[in-house]
């Protein structure tokens, strides 16, 4: 070979790399000058993350610092598709460690046009722990929160629940979101290619969720719905209702509905068997509802207890003819015993003497078609016709508790008011939130201390002598009112003749009432009165709660009042 023809090589290949310098070097150029603001931004996006590090909710307890509802450790699983090799092997290690199935997970995996998907949310930590150790590229773990709710059904209507996110979806859950959920905080981070942290950039501080007092005493809420399990089965009925208030603090002791739900699994329950019905469902309450009627005449001083009425069976009002519910002859009756014997004739002839315009402003004294305030979501008014839309016959059904509806806590806060010597307490479930001073009730007096005093001798009455005699409590004062209503009929109109509402409301000891008591059972079969179907599970709930909360016996051993 020449030397000529070396030199010629030489050159060439001189020539070669000098081609490809100069290409690269364009190339470099281009890309510097032109694509940099691209090429910057897509290696900040591919190597940064906005990671959101959520907030503690707040835990509910109820007043006696058992927790209703709070937050356990869970971790999150999520995948980068785009950085799996082996897709079918992660579904299999993450099916396993998870205890979910494989082929669910494999096509998640699989997808490669994604780049984040989640494989399990708020699942174990401890076997998120395991796979985690498993260092299997493109997966990641997150702390969360899981809410759980170690009461199960007790007072679950009342607590609600909260859905995946940690958001509030029901109940008090839901009412009080904002003081529960805090605010999350987030971070922004760099990770490496195999998705691993490598550095924090920046941060916003997280702001936990604050804490809430309830006044459900967990105890005296399970005793409840056992009670009410126990009657519902016992009459076949659609369902129960209770409420227990303290009449002086307005506190919502328990209030339960039957059949319940457990808050763990409310994805599985109906959305109608969530309902807290206590506060959501309305009812013509019947008998309860003579009391303001009772009251209005005693305030007015239109009546005294030992008034007296020459009464028939039955009266005219317009185009109805009302009668008592037992046949009888024409009776003399005094106001007192008006109400102990439930007469109809009797509450309607005071109706009228009342008048429609003075009676329609009594029932909303009473705070009838109203909210009560209660610090609860989707409180019902109830129904209450203005006097303009009362026909001729309206003054004789509102009266006995037909054509009006009310809620089982509207009809507990009435006779919470009697109870407090004529003073009506805002009902209220929140004792006090974290970080906030306790807000005092509103306070309002609806009838006078002496016409209180006169109600509660009456409706004592109504236990030691009327329809109430299975609500008795040994060694106490009862005072209460049972109430049977009859359903309306929405096919056939007027009122059904087997549905009814069975009811009995009040209070004890009745000479210095401690708790106020409602029950109410829905279609019971067999039996339809107040005094059999309600009354007994009343009295059942008032010996529990009596004995539980201390409170000192009021009647003495011969049956008398104890002063």
């Amino acid at each position: 070979m020449t030397v000529r023809l070396v030199n010629r090589r030489i050159r060439l290949i001189i020539a070669v790399f000098a081609l490809v310098f100069a290409v690269a070097l364009v190339r470099a150029t281009w890309l510097q000058a032109v694509r940099a603001s691209n090429l910057d931004r897509l290696a900040t996006s591919q190597h940064r993350e906005i990671v959101t590090v959520p907030a503690r909710r707040g835990t509910i307890y109820d007043r006696t610092g058992v927790e209703l509802a709070l937050g356990a450790e869970a971790t999150t699983v999520v995948a980068n598709p785009q950085q799996i090799r082996d897709p079918e092997a992660v579904a299999m290690a993450a099916g396993k460690a998870l205890d979910l199935d494989p082929a669910a997970l494999l096509p998640r995996l699989a997808d490669r046009s994604r780049g984040f998907v989640y494989l399990a949310r708020k699942a174990d930590p401890r076997k998120a722990e395991l796979l985690r150790a498993e260092e299997i590229v493109g997966l990641r773990f997150y702390p969360e929160e899981r809410r759980t709710y170690p009461q199960g059904k007790v007072g679950a209507e009342v607590v609600g629940y909260a859905g995946i996110d940690n958001r509030g979806l029901a109940g008090l859950e839901l009412e009080l979101e904002k003081a529960l959920a805090g605010s999350n905080g987030v971070e922004t981070v760099v990770r490496d290619p195999f998705g691993r942290r490598l550095n924090t950039i920046d941060a916003t501080e997280v702001r936990e969720g604050r804490d809430v007092f309830t006044t459900l005493d967990h105890t005296l809420q399970r005793h409840v719905e056992r009670v009410l399990a126990e009657t519902r089965a016992r009459w076949a009925a659609k369902s129960a209702t209770a409420v227990v208030l303290e009449p002086r603090t307005g506190a919502v002791l328990a209030m339960a509905v039957e059949p319940g739900f457990d808050a763990n699994r409310f994805p599985e329950v109906a959305r109608g068997r969530q309902r807290n019905r206590a506060v959501t469902d309305t009812y013509e309450p019947g008998s309860t509802f003579k009391v303001v009627t009772l009251a209005a005449s005693l305030e007015t001083g239109m009546v005294k207890p030992g008034t007296k009425y020459w009464l028939p069976y039955s009266i005219q009002v317009s185009d109805r003819v009302i009668h008592d519910a037992a046949e009888r002859g024409t009776e003399t009756m005094t106001v007192a015993e008006i109400l102990s014997h439930s007469s109809n004739v009797g509450v309607i002839t005071l109706a009228l003497g009342l008048g429609r315009q003075n009676l329609s402003q009594w029932i909303d004294r009473f705070g009838f078609g109203q909210a009560t305030g209660l610090d609860y979501p989707g409180e019902t008014s109830g129904i209450v016709l203005p006097p303009e839309k009362w026909s001729g016959s309206t003054i004789g059904n509102v009266p006995i508790g037909q054509g009006i509806a009310v809620t089982s806590l509207q009809m507990a806060r009435a006779y919470a008011a009697i109870a407090n010597r004529g003073v009506a307490v805002r009902p209220h479930i929140v004792e006090r939130i974290e970080a906030e001073r306790p807000r005092e009730p509103e306070r309002r007096r609806i009838i006078s201390a002496r016409t209180a005093a006169q109600l509660t001798d009456m409706l004592r009455g109504v236990v030691e002598e009327g329809s109430g005699g299975e609500a008795h409590v040994s060694d106490y004062t009862v005072a209460g009112k049972t109430g049977t209503a009859a359903k309306p009929d929405p096919v056939y109109g007027g009122y059904s003749e087997t549905r009814y509402v069975s009811s009995f409301v009040g209070f004890v000891p009745s000479t210095a009432p401690r708790v106020v008591i409602l029950v109410t059972v829905d279609e019971p079969r067999g039996n339809i009165w107040g005094g059999t179907v309600a009354a007994p599970p009343f009295a059942e709930i008032a010996e529990f709660a009596l004995e539980y909360l201390d409170v000192p016996p009021d009647a003495a051993a011969d049956g008398q009042t104890a002063r």
